[in-house]
């Protein structure tokens, strides 16, 4: 039989495979088969304390400060299918999540978790595509295949000062034969405030391999008045030098929107969920794009930017000083180029 065909929609929903089904939470933390709901409580004690094992003992786990906490760790070949985790928004910014591949020493996947699944800001926001939903009230869910050849390895890091309790988790893959094209996932996040010489935010720089372009999240927190998305993204592909193969055309653009927006916005490729507009604190933009059907493909290298371009009142291009907060997603093969160090959880916050 055919191994596990991975892609999004209906398609191969029918098709038989030698694959096996496993998840991973609190309940069965090694996910392995038939060993779910094995913790008996204290009896009398907690929710579960009148009705004993099996009836919802441990659903979820508490991260204390400064601790790593190994979400996942599977020593099989397969493809995680599904992430759904939600906690306290409070965890956002200052919990980091990471992903490592095939016994790679370091991560491929290092992002803050909130921006991991299109919630920057600390900020709790409506989800509504493809491979990234974000349902009331905080309902992390992560479609993105992942395939391993060797194994897996999923940690959360509490950089906060305090223990983050109530974090719930569920990491549901196939163990199966994983085809020998399948690229690993990639996810990197990068935060910068533009300058009036170089407005300009760098998503990636110095990927090296071949792979594919799939996806952008930017939290942006606009620091000026009037309109901050007249920027073009540009991709630099192979070799490109001073200028990009592919180049857009404004930011809103992009974003599959048009004429600045003038309303939110989530749809399975493209969305603009977050426009806050609180009066007395700073407009704050939450914006994803997706490149399912159309992935940027690189054989060598790649580099990503985006511009801060506002207006003048004299009609010419103002450049902005706004802060930009961005992931990254795509494919490649490995080993991939090391990641820029992660900010401290002090700089990465965001008011």
């Amino acid at each position: 039989m055919p191994c596990l065909p991975f892609q999004f929609g209906l398609g191969g929903v029918h098709m038989l495979a030698d694959a096996k089904t496993r998840s991973i939470c609190a309940e069965n933390p090694d996910g392995s088969k038939g060993a779910g709901a094995q913790v008996s409580p204290t009896p009398g004690e907690g929710p579960a304390g009148w009705l004993g094992q099996g009836w919802k003992v441990k659903p979820c786990i508490t991260v204390k400060a400064g601790e790593t906490v190994t979400l996942a760790d599977i020593q099989t070949p397969g493809i995680i299918q599904h992430i759904w985790i939600t906690v306290d928004p409070k965890a956002y910014r200052d919990c980091i999540l990471r992903m490592y591949w095939d016994g790679d020493d370091t991560p491929s996947v290092e992002v803050p978790l909130g921006d991991f699944f299109c919630c920057g800001h600390n900020l709790r926001t409506k989800v509504n595509s493809m491979p990234i939903a974000v349902n009331p009230s905080g309902g992390f869910n992560s479609y993105w295949p992942m395939p391993f050849k060797q194994g897996a390895k999923i940690t959360v890091e509490n950089q906060r000062w305090e223990d983050i309790g109530g974090f719930f988790y569920q990491i549901t893959y196939a163990e199966t034969t994983v085809f020998d094209e399948a690229a690993h996932f990639h996810a990197q996040w990068r935060k910068s405030m533009g300058t009036r010489e170089c407005p300009e935010h760098v998503l990636l720089d110095g990927i090296k391999g071949k792979g594919q372009y799939v996806g952008t999240y930017l939290a942006w927190t606009q620091l000026s008045d009037g309109w901050w998305g007249e920027g073009e993204i540009k991709f630099f592909i192979d070799g490109d030098d001073e200028f990009p193969t592919i180049c857009g055309t404004g930011t809103e653009d992009y974003f599959g929107g048009a004429w600045g927006f003038g309303d939110t916005f989530s749809t399975p490729f493209l969305g603009y969920p977050l426009w806050q507009r609180e009066e007395g604190k700073v407009p704050k933009h939450g914006l994803y794009r997706w490149h399912i059907m159309d992935p940027i493909r690189f054989d060598e290298d790649l580099k990503v930017t985006i511009q801060e371009l506002g207006w003048w009142p004299n009609g010419k291009f103002q450049p902005l000083t706004d802060d930009i907060c961005s992931t990254a997603y795509w494919y490649q093969t490995l080993p991939h180029a090391p990641f820029p160090e992660l900010p401290a959880a002090r700089d990465r916050w965001t008011r």
